[in-house]
């Protein structure tokens, strides 16, 4: 396929069909490998030149290309949504922080740092929600289960790389979780959820 016009064309449709990321390797699928990765990723980077301007934009995440509604939208598009994103609790999120910082981390781990239990059931909800996985096992007596982050968390938070994560004093700074309590400590791994939960609704 030689007319790059067209290439855009196809792409752009694939992509807003996608209710989820599309990768390099799909989209490849597209042309039957007429296209290369260098290519196509320069027809991204057109594309997404292309709708500079609108409500809409074209964005890489861990896990592939999507359009997404820019963040000013965010709160016109929410008034046709009568779903509310989940809410998470403290510990919920916080420990969803210390993964993310810290992983791979086991269940242990994020104890010493929270001070505190984390029940089953914190670990089920952030398995659930696919923001965390089990990555393997530390070679200890036991061999508990080490903890990370999943491409899921990334694309949540419109992140490519772990690399991008916000500093820890900017999360607690945007923390915003119930019950509220005494301000978070810019020490703390104060949850990146709260960030997450907000871009569930893209």
């Amino acid at each position: 396929m030689a007319d790059p016009t067209e290439a855009k064309r196809i792409i752009e449709a694939a992509l807003l069909a996608s209710p989820d990321p599309v990768s390099l390797g799909d989209l490849k699928r597209l042309f039957e490998g007429e296209l290369g990765a260098d290519t196509l990723k320069r027809l991204l980077i057109e594309l997404r030149t292309d709708w500079n301007g609108r409500a809409v934009e074209l964005v890489e995440l861990a896990s592939g290309w999507r359009f997404q509604t820019k963040p000013e939208m965010q709160s016109f598009v929410e008034r046709l949504q009568p779903e509310k994103p989940p809410r998470y609790s403290r510990a919920v999120l916080e420990t969803l922080a210390i993964v993310a910082y810290r992983q791979p981390v086991t269940r242990g781990d994020i104890e010493d740092v929270r001070g505190v239990a984390v029940s089953p059931q914190i670990i089920q909800t952030l398995e659930a929600r696919g923001w965390i996985d089990v990555i393997g096992h530390r070679e200890t007596p036991g061999r508990p289960a080490l903890y990370a982050t999943t491409k899921t968390f990334l694309d949540d938070l419109g992140l490519r790389a772990l690399s991008e994560l916000p500093p820890l004093e900017e999360i607690a700074q945007t923390l915003a979780l119930e019950p509220a309590s005494a301000p978070p400590s810019p020490q703390d791994p104060a949850a990146v959820a709260s960030a997450a939960v907000r871009a569930d609704t893209h």
